[in-house]
């Protein structure tokens, strides 16, 4: 008897534990950026896999962003750095590799992905990095915001002001919103000021992961606390 009762407690504790990873399941899509054309995004052939976008927002190869980091479009587009006479410290992001950049005053449209999978009325937290930078042959202090939204729900980061060839150094984000379908719309809209400077908004890293109801974690801490309960008695029985 004492044996049944520790088996369904390890197959008890098994079942939470798979029910707490497929709670940390990511839901996006090539969200470093890393599968891409370098360039303006639907533009001329140049497409980033998983994503859509209409607007003048560019994949940058994070090596040469100031050095015709966009080849291939626009006469190489790049941002004011240290490679183009900018000392700024412009850099690519903590996750390394591609990212994007999002024209915020001039043919703004959003940078876009169906996400799938998702459960009405979960909670979703959605991380990602960005910053504010610069066109470079561009003169003027510039601000830089990104809005995001997923279906009908809409969060914005805090405005950066961004000096004269600025870059103003990358930050992390996290937003929380509540699944209103199994599929929804999530898209970024870079916002910046002045028109004609112009500023553009960095972002990278996008991730999205269920929020762990807390009694999940509550019946997973105590299957596996039976289990090691079971362990121990059967370790001094042993003994």
């Amino acid at each position: 008897m004492r044996i049944k009762s520790l088996l369904l407690a390890v197959t008890a504790a098994a079942a939470l534990s798979t029910g707490a990873a497929s709670a940390s399941t990511e839901l996006i899509v090539n969200g470093g950026f890393e599968t891409g054309d370098y360039g303006q995004i639907n533009w001329n052939g140049h497409q980033l896999s998983g994503w859509t976008s209409n607007g003048y927002n560019f994949l940058f190869n994070g090596s040469n962003v100031d050095n015709g980091g966009t080849s291939g479009s626009y006469g190489n587009l790049e941002l004011w750095g240290p490679n183009n006479g900018a000392s700024n410290g412009l850099q690519a992001s903590p996750v390394g590799g591609n990212f994007v950049a999002a024209d915020g005053a001039f043919e703004m449209a959003p940078l876009q992905q169906t996400v799938n999978g998702l459960v009405a009325g979960q909670q979703y937290n959605l991380t990602f990095y960005w910053a504010g930078a610069q066109q470079s042959g561009f003169d003027g202090a510039t601000t830089e915001q990104w809005q995001v939204s997923l279906g009908t729900q809409t969060q914005s980061t805090a405005i950066k002001n961004n000096v004269n060839h600025g870059f103003t150094g990358w930050q992390k984000e996290t937003f929380t919103f509540t699944a209103s379908g199994a599929s929804e719309v999530l898209s970024f809209l870079a916002v910046g000021t002045p028109a004609g400077v112009p500023p553009f908004s960095l972002l990278d890293g996008v991730s999205m992961v269920a929020v762990p109801e807390p009694q999940t974690w509550g019946m997973l801490g105590l299957g596996l606390g039976l289990v090691g309960f079971a362990a121990r008695r059967r370790k001094a029985k042993a003994a």
